[in-house]
């Protein structure tokens, strides 16, 4: 039976003292939540990682990192390894964020790259794909996330996918206030579902989490949970306030 899983993505917010807080409201309000088969996940920058680590010990909280290098390490100014990420604490990494491939032009080539060195380095990933606007407007959004996701991840090998964690993130919807509808979010993650069925098997297709991520808030989150594909989030904006964020908890 697959997990649901609610992660925060706090990208590039909340101070030492800011993150400190968060973390305080977080487990305050999930202490006595029923989670079984459900994991809560916070993602703070890198600065924080380490001590966010230490303060959800003993909670249901987990922190996983929002991004890593491909290598063990070199000359790579201000990136960070999957070595150091485990020094710390953390096994699990983001990668594919659409503000990774847009802003700082991680390309499917080098996505592909980072999958396989965290695989090889016995890290859990939540990997990011989603179409554009222009993409959904021509029709052409299955192709488009058909083909990242053969491009940066179909590489792996079945036994691989037990450590993968699938977050469909339209990008027309990150962080604009709109929202694919339940509908359309089930209809991807269907469709996401099935090719992993026809690339892998029905084991890797049933067994895999599949998020949905793109301006998901207290008042949609339950109705877009109740899809039969959906099996979680992958929180931005709302995951910065911890009421909001246990609000999104509650709806899965």
């Amino acid at each position: 039976m697959r997990q649901k899983i609610v992660a925060g993505n706090w990208k590039m917010n909340n101070n030492a003292k800011e993150t400190k807080q968060l973390i305080k409201g977080i487990k305050k309000s999930i202490k006595k939540l029923p989670l079984e088969n459900t994991r809560v996940l916070v993602a703070p920058t890198f600065v924080n990682l380490a001590k966010a680590v230490k303060r959800v010990k003993k909670s249901n909280v987990e922190v996983v990192a929002q991004n890593m290098h491909q290598s063990k390490n070199g000359a790579f100014t201000g990136e960070i390894s999957a070595d150091m990420l485990q020094s710390i604490g953390i096994s699990t990494v983001i990668l594919g964020h659409s503000e990774r491939r847009s802003v700082f032009g991680e390309t499917a080539a080098v996505l592909q790259e980072k999958v396989t060195a965290a695989i090889q380095n016995n890290m859990e990933i939540i990997f990011c794909f989603g179409e554009m606007l222009e993409d959904r407007k021509s029709n052409n959004h299955f192709k488009v996330v058909e083909n990242q996701l053969k491009n940066s991840i179909f590489h792996l090998e079945a036994r691989d996918w037990e450590h993968v964690i699938l977050a469909y993130e339209p990008v027309w919807a990150i962080g604009t206030g709109e929202t694919a509808s339940p509908e359309q979010a089930q209809e991807m993650h269907a469709f996401i579902r099935n090719l992993l069925k026809e690339t892998y098997n029905n084991e890797v297709s049933e067994n895999t989490s599949i998020l949905y991520g793109g301006s998901v808030k207290p008042a949609n989150a339950k109705e877009i949970f109740s899809k039969p594909d959906v099996d979680g989030g992958l929180i931005g904006g709302a995951a910065l306030k911890s009421e909001d964020f246990t609000a999104i908890i509650k709806a899965i």
